[in-house]
């Protein structure tokens, strides 16, 4: 996923440049200052506890590669993990001449250091004064060019007073070779910072803290069976949601078990969707590398980006759904489908001045909500099901009554296990004749109650867990797209980037979603990266749809024919590869020329 790094300024000193930007500090050597620098270093752990790292305190130090200290012993062993907070305390701090460099904290797997040194910038009135100079490192001393990693961090200086909240400021960058740090020259005047009535020094020394969240890298050795125990599906290009949606169904695990029931032994291996579905599933559980799924789309008959173009991710979804259902019909698990994703609405038109009333019961397997003027989930829903009143020229044909004024609207009869809510990011425009794409802030949750809006009050709660988060990155000329699952319900989440998955806070996998604006910016950007699909289950179905999947619930049949398609794939490529190794001699007698 690419991403293009906007300079962040967050403002909270008055004394701070307008025009001051942040910049990348190019080091090509780091010391400590002449003077000795002496550094301590802590890192705080999940609970907010904070751990000294003894080593560290009262000794000489630069660059040093001795990660830093963390409460929790499961944090500390993951360096994959995807956020941290660490700090860096420099003493003897009015003798800071050049350039110091924490220890590394890890975290993507990459060792993220803070930057700090005195640097000469502009002030308010244009002219040069000391001020402190704040950077995050990453991978710094690396000898790789190819590599990159997108990242958020807060960089804040600590107040020994317990009253004052720390100065932060925030940046986000993509991090590479040429690029490996970021931060700002001017992060305070220097004289603020010596100032003891602010409290950012104390003892002469002062406290760098740095929270990092980051993506996982591209271009570097990432090992997404090893950190999540999940694998990824191979960008082929032209899919477009495909592999977000692909993923999403393969962790609706009763769903699964169904797809490896159907019978597809007689089925033709390049035209059958239900046998190239049972082979993605199978090399997702299986696989310790991304999947392909070329045989797929080539099944489906969707091999070119306009096949994909000209259908949204709802139609994908629901011819998916339907040729599955069918295979499924007269099997040991027909009927999973609509079991698992059908539920059903009532739409009524009501007479205001006569008894007469028209329902008709509709079953779905989906819900569009319109999210244009609206704030979050509950304001979508309560919109759905809100009456059109007929009156005017559009009254109601009440039969023997005449034309009557009505009521028209929609109920909820019930809901399903599995619940898929289309966001209408993307509507038709008549001003462009075009589809345009909407980045509004809409907000949605991990936990929902939908009982507010069906008929009547269901036996069990419609409590629902947020599983899956459709995200696309772009405008309606394309972008890209990324999906996140909570594979378990438990809280524990994933993100599935085409080939890369990684662990991901839940924040990441659903504020970050909401688009709008950021209002912790300075420079507001509307951003163009959100959610435009939400699969929620239901409580009380929790534990069964998400059920395991053990290779006991793969026919054995299905297994071996797998197997084989797979051997044979290993040889026919062996040969192709050592195909430059031969060649063919024809060799011709004497006895050819009597």
């Amino acid at each position: 996923m690419n991403h293009t790094p906007a300079p962040d300024r967050q403002q909270h000193d008055p004394n701070v440049n307008q025009v001051e930007e942040m910049e990348t500090q190019e080091v090509e050597t780091v010391e400590t200052a002449t003077d000795k620098i002496w550094v301590e270093d802590l890192m705080k752990g999940p609970n907010g506890g904070v751990v000294m790292n003894d080593v560290m305190k009262n000794q000489e130090t630069s660059s040093s590669d001795m990660p830093l200290a963390c409460l929790d012993a499961e944090m500390e062993d993951d360096e994959a993990r995807s956020e941290a907070t660490f700090q860096f305390t420099v003493l003897n701090f009015r003798n800071l001449k050049d350039s110091v460099l924490s220890p590394p904290c890890y975290v993507r797997n990459l060792p993220w250091k803070i930057m700090v040194m005195p640097r000469q910038a502009p002030s308010p009135d244009r002219q040069q004064q000391k001020s402190l100079g704040f950077f995050l490192q990453c991978n710094g001393e690396s000898e790789s060019s190819s590599w990159s990693c997108y990242a958020m961090a807060e960089l804040r200086l600590i107040s020994h007073k317990p009253e004052t909240e720390p100065f932060y400021r925030k940046i986000q960058h993509l991090f590479y070779s040429k690029e490996n740090d970021w931060g700002f020259s001017h992060f305070m005047s220097w004289s603020d910072v010596l100032d003891s009535d602010k409290g950012y020094i104390k003892d002469d020394s002062i406290t760098l803290e740095v929270h990092v969240t980051a993506e996982a890298p591209h271009g570097v050795s990432w090992d997404s069976k090893k950190h999540t125990g999940y694998v990824g599906l191979k960008n082929q290009g032209a899919t477009c949601y495909m592999n977000s949606l692909l993923q999403t169904l393969y962790f609706t695990n009763q769903l699964r078990k169904a797809v490896y029931k159907m019978p597809t032994e007689s089925d033709d291996s390049a035209r059958s969707v239900a046998l190239a579905l049972q082979r993605v599933f199978y090399e997702l559980q299986f696989s310790d590398k991304p999947v392909g799924t070329k045989k797929l789309t080539k099944s489906f008959g969707w091999e070119t980006l306009d096949s994909f173009m000209q259908h949204d991710v709802q139609e994908f979804l629901r011819v998916l759904l339907d040729k599955l259902e069918s295979k499924m019909k007269g099997t040991c698990v027909e009927g999973t489908v609509p079991r698992l994703f059908e539920g059903k609405m009532t739409s009524y038109i009501k007479c205001k001045n006569v008894n007469v009333s028209s329902t008709r019961v509709e079953t779905f397997y989906d819900i569009q909500l319109n999210i244009k003027g609206k704030k979050n989930i509950d304001e979508s829903f309560k919109d759905y099901i809100s009456t059109e009143t007929l009156d005017g020229e559009n009254k109601y044909d009440a039969g023997e009554h005449g034309l009557q004024e009505a009521e028209k609207g929609v109920i909820f009869a019930s809901f399903p296990p599995v619940l898929h809510l289309h966001l209408m990011r993307f509507q038709y425009d008549p001003i462009t004749d075009s589809s345009v794409k909407f980045n509004d802030r809409f907000e949605f949750y991990e936990h929902i109650n939908l009982d507010a809006y069906l008929q009547e009050k269901p036996e069990t709660p419609a409590d629902y867990t947020l599983h899956a988060v459709l995200v696309h990155s772009g405008d309606n000329h394309g972008g890209h797209y990324v999906v996140f699952i909570n594979p378990k319900g438990d809280g524990k989440w994933c993100k599935f980037d085409d080939d890369v998955v990684s662990r991901c806070t839940k924040q990441e996998a659903i504020e970050y979603n909401y688009g709008g604006h950021d209002e912790d910016m300075a420079m507001t950007v509307r951003h163009c990266t959100n959610a435009y699909m939400l699969v929620y289950i239901r409580d009380s179905q929790l534990k069964t749809v998400l059920q395991e999947v053990t290779q006991a619930d793969i026919p054995t049949e299905l297994s071996e024919r797998l197997a084989e398609e797979k051997r044979i794939e290993t040889i026919r490529r062996k040969e192709r590869n050592e195909a430059h190794l031969y060649m063919n001699v024809n060799v011709v007698l004497e006895e050819a020329f009597d």
